[in-house]
């Protein structure tokens, strides 16, 4: 059998991973992103496709809870709160950025 007729997935390291460990990794990201409000969530959905929303609402589906909620985790505040702080409105290349870095997520 050749590489390509291999449809047997390889273990995946994360699920393999401790879930204390990927929990305590998860709080020391959210806690870097609540600090680095410098970091706009439009310029991490340009460079990596994703964003702090996307994190909360990752996190409100794994919880069973609704997205504010699961958003005010990520930004250690409710979100409104947050964007009256933080938030600055995108430019054309922000914006466009992003579309080319989400036209790359799975």
């Amino acid at each position: 059998m050749s590489c390509s007729e291999d449809t047997t997935p390889a273990p995946d390291a994360l699920d393999a991973l401790d879930d204390a460990a990927a929990a305590a990794a998860f709080r020391r990201l959210a806690r870097l992103l609540q600090h680095r409000s410098d970091a706009a969530n439009i310029d991490l959905m340009g460079l990596a496709g994703f964003c702090r929303n996307c994190l909360g609402d990752w996190i409100a589906e794994a919880g069973n809870m609704d997205k504010e909620a699961g958003r005010a985790i990520v930004h250690g505040m409710p979100t409104q709160e947050w964007k009256a702080l933080h938030h600055t409105l995108a430019t054309p290349e922000q914006l466009a950025r992003m579309e080319e870095s989400m036209a790359k997520n799975p």
